[in-house]
């Protein structure tokens, strides 16, 4: 284990597994457990999924690191510039000059950002969210109105566990400053033109062909598509030089699952590296 110091002063522990072409993961490879371990599992979410993802990428050097934990542990200024930064500096931790990344949902866009300011990257494989057309207008709205709830404070107890998708049934249990920060980095990409972006390393991109949410008006009133761009665009991004892969059936957090993402990126990504 490693130690990184970030951007902001504090320090995240890096977890180094396997040999061969470097590739950081932010996934925390110790599994959750207790209460969030549960609070996973309702939301079809695997309380392992770093250590699972890592038992597959055998034939990599990953560099594993619990990314969000550490910025709800230690909440940040979250601009795509801090995040980039925090990501070359892990990668400095653990000796790589090059290395691949591999991110889901948010983390896939902060390693869209990442690519656009190094030339470090050997491959970026980007699950759950889309590099044209990405819904950042919508995700700040949701980022909002989560602030929002946190400065007032929680609401009623929940009847019962909240139901996978179900949004309403969700109360905030986070901090002004946790969520704050989430605002801050999408209020940084409100007038970010994903089509403007131009990368030469090799790229992926993924997602689950039912990832699409609708959230009633407590968060925001908006759809966040992640799946739409990709089916809508997959010519443009594949022309862009873009590997589109939109899996049948599964949904936002279906598509994030160790045993759906092996066998995509994996081939993928030892052909890019090796290539």
């Amino acid at each position: 284990m490693t130690e990184a110091r970030l951007s902001d002063g504090s320090t995240i522990e890096v977890f180094e597994y396997g040999d061969g072409p470097v590739l950081l993961v932010p996934e925390d490879p110790r599994p959750a457990s207790g209460p969030e371990a549960e609070a996973a599992r309702q939301w079809g979410a695997d309380p392992e999924l770093g250590r699972s993802l890592i038992a597959g990428l055998d034939g990599f050097r990953v560099a594993a690191f619990g990314y969000q934990a550490h910025r709800m542990a230690h909440p940040a200024d979250l601009t795509p510039d801090l995040v980039a930064a925090d990501f070359l500096t892990v990668a400095d931790a653990v000796g790589a000059d090059r290395f691949a990344y591999y991110g889901y949902s948010w983390l896939a866009l902060s390693g869209l950002q990442l690519a656009m300011r190094t030339d470090r990257l050997s491959a970026l494989v980007m699950g759950g969210y889309p590099p044209v057309d990405g819904p950042y207008a919508e995700m700040l709205a949701v980022t909002r109105a989560t602030w929002e709830m946190a400065l007032a404070g929680p609401a009623a107890e929940q009847s019962g566990p909240a139901e996978p998708g179900d949004w309403d049934s969700v109360d905030i249990a986070l901090s002004t400053a946790q969520t704050k920060q989430f605002v801050t980095l999408y209020e940084a990409l409100r007038d970010f033109d994903d089509r403007a972006v131009e990368l030469s390393c090799p790229r992926m991109c993924f997602a689950g062909e039912k990832d699409r949410i609708v959230y009633a008006e407590r968060w925001g009133g908006v759809t966040v598509d992640i799946a739409g761009p990709m089916v809508r665009e997959r010519l443009e991004l594949q022309a862009r030089g873009w590997t589109v892969e939109v899996l049948p059936g599964l949904d936002h957090m279906g598509a994030m699952q160790a045993a759906v993402v092996l066998p995509v990126v994996r081939p993928w990504l030892e052909a890019a590296v090796s290539g």
